[in-house]
């Protein structure tokens, strides 16, 4: 396991805000003082906490023509026939994963193709279940083509996770299960498929981004 380069800079904040409350402490309240240990068994479950939100497990890469995989970690909230009015303007079938803050916060490719459509949206912060928060909330859409299907995938920030990092760009390669983005501290993804595709999960199952097969076209 190592930590994602998105959570450099807020590593080494939190490390020297804690770092410098902690010398005050030290300083002001000495060394042996119960309120002295107990703040810094805090500041350093805090810390940790911190760093496991960056965290980026070691698993394994698979591919698999025609599955179409968890784009990231969290439990399906959303399998349901809507339409979409973005990019695809046709009924898909969507399935969405919220990721609470305990999940990892990668997000990859769920299939390979060429991406035809990124586009980041401004927008509110509504809680990540919000129905209206696909739509209404900040966002990144990206649009794969596989060659035989156009799959749209959608980063949404929450409540808490106000921070979404998409690597996609128009006509770059996207390769299944490499590296897409990254949301800070939870948040969720929606995916849309066509209506043919064979669901392979349920509300409420947990998913494992790149690892679960949600679906197959």
């Amino acid at each position: 396991m190592s930590i994602h380069r998105e959570g450099t800079a807020t590593i080494i904040v939190v490390f020297v805000l804690l770092a410098t409350v902690c010398t005050l402490v030290f300083y002001f309240f000495g060394y042996h003082n119960i309120f002295t240990g107990l703040f810094l068994l805090a500041a350093l479950i805090f810390y940790g906490v911190i760093l496991r939100f960056f965290r980026v497990p070691a698993r394994e890469k698979h591919t698999q023509e025609g599955a179409v995989f968890s784009p990231c970690d969290g439990k399906v909230v959303v399998v349901e026939e809507v339409y979409e009015p973005e990019f695809l303007k046709e009924k898909c079938m969507q399935l969405s994963v919220f990721m609470s803050p305990n999940n990892v916060h990668v997000n990859w490719y769920p299939v390979s193709g060429t991406v035809e459509y990124s586009k980041h949206h401004h927008g509110k912060y509504l809680v990540a279940w919000h129905p209206k928060s696909s739509t209404e909330n900040e966002r990144t859409t990206v649009v794969v083509n596989t060659g035989k299907a156009r799959i749209l995938f959608r980063q949404i920030a929450g409540a808490v996770a106000r921070r979404i990092v998409c690597y996609a760009k128009k006509g770059n390669k996207a390769e299944q299960n490499t590296e897409l983005g990254f949301i800070k501290f939870g948040s969720r993804v929606d995916v849309f498929l066509p209506l043919s595709a064979k669901i392979n999960v349920r509300l409420g199952q947990n998913a494992v981004g790149s690892q679960t097969i949600l679906a197959e076209l």
